[in-house]
């Protein structure tokens, strides 16, 4: 989720350079099921324009309107959807909508905990009753001791509502993708278009740039002697895609040190015996743990041939493996399908 806050900050930001008010509403609570779940947010900007979603599509004109209210007067309040007799959900959505006006460091407080690959906290403050109250409202904190209320005209001190909706939002998860061929800038490609923050790895010489790379949030040219340990952070994947046997085994020596959440390598299952062989003779002392993140050949097998198809199959696999998930048809679930593991 903490993807879909960037872009409701990103929005927010061209918001108040156009001198426009913003609006946020947060699923705050749920009884029964939804398509979404408690903690998911959009932006109204006052011009009508919605940025995120709380539902599959339904819900979002009725937080419109009741919006207006809340650009009028400024006061936050509490709104509910009933799922059941419209959306087919069984389940009623309380929804907190409140001015999202922060103070302007906060942006900056944001961004650094981005660039740290930290967590963050986001408390709401509200009532199941439907209503308007000057008491209810969200604060967001970093690093466990700089708070921010989101919007700055709110003593956050005036909160004695008993619900309280808290919410730890993970970093964005990270992908490391080593090479730089067709086939990575396809898997950078849709690896954003999940939310993840793509770093792409390339040799010293190679001419491209991040412009060759949509989505990516920056390129390094470095050679495997010289890999930085320290952009391996909690959640992050790791794809070797060189197309060049010793290169992914340099760039794979190299990682000894860490244990990432996953390692990808392309290539055929004798291409892979015979990485794993000659890494296991060169550092007989290796972390089991190391060798059961590696993933080769990468991706699940789900008849992909094409070098989009492969990125499907590769994303699709880390969702699995980091969620602990086993991939199966939905078709032969029996029972609820989201865990508690959406809000990574």
């Amino acid at each position: 989720m903490t993807h879909e806050f960037k872009k409701i900050i990103k929005s927010f930001q061209k918001a108040i350079e156009s001198r426009l008010q913003c609006v946020i509403a947060t699923v705050v609570a749920l009884e029964g099921s939804s398509y979404r779940k408690p903690g998911v947010r959009m932006l109204i900007i006052e011009n009508g324009t919605m940025i995120g979603a709380v539902s599959g599509g339904c819900v979002e004109k009725e937080i419109l309107k009741q919006s207006f209210s809340v650009f009028k007067t400024g006061t936050p309040k509490v709104m509910t959807y009933d799922g059941r007799y419209r959306l087919g959900c069984e389940g009623t959505l309380y929804i907190l909508l409140e001015l999202f006006n922060p103070e302007p460091s906060f942006i900056d407080a944001f961004n650094s905990s981005l660039d740290q690959h930290k967590s963050f906290t986001v408390n709401s403050y509200f009532s199941k009753k439907i209503d308007a109250d000057k008491n209810y409202g969200s604060t967001i904190l970093f690093d466990d001791s700089l708070e921010f209320t989101f919007n700055q005209f709110v003593n956050k001190s005036e909160n004695p509502s008993n619900n309280l909706f808290n919410q730890t939002l993970k970093p964005c998860f990270r992908l490391v993708i080593i090479g730089a061929e067709h086939d990575a800038v396809e898997l950078c490609i849709f690896a954003s278009s999940l939310g993840w923050d793509v770093i792409i790895i390339t040799s010293p010489t190679d001419p491209k740039s991040i412009e060759d790379f949509p989505g990516a949030h920056k390129i390094l040219h470095e050679a495997p002697g010289l890999f930085d340990n320290s952009i391996i952070k909690e959640q992050t994947a790791i794809v070797l895609m060189t197309h060049n046997y010793a290169k992914d085994f340099q760039y794979l020596m190299a990682m000894k040190e860490i244990i990432p959440d996953y390692i990808g390598v392309l290539g055929s299952v004798k291409r892979r015996e015979t990485l794993l062989n000659d890494y296991m003779e060169h550092n007989p002392l290796v972390d089991d743990l190391f060798i059961e993140k590696i993933h080769s050949p990468a991706g699940l097998n789900i008849g992909a041939i094409t070098p989009q198809e492969i990125a499907l199959s590769i994303c699709a696999e880390i969702l699995a493996v980091t969620r602990g998930a086993n991939p199966t048809s939905l078709k032969n679930v029996q029972q609820g399908i989201h865990t508690d593991n959406y809000l990574s």
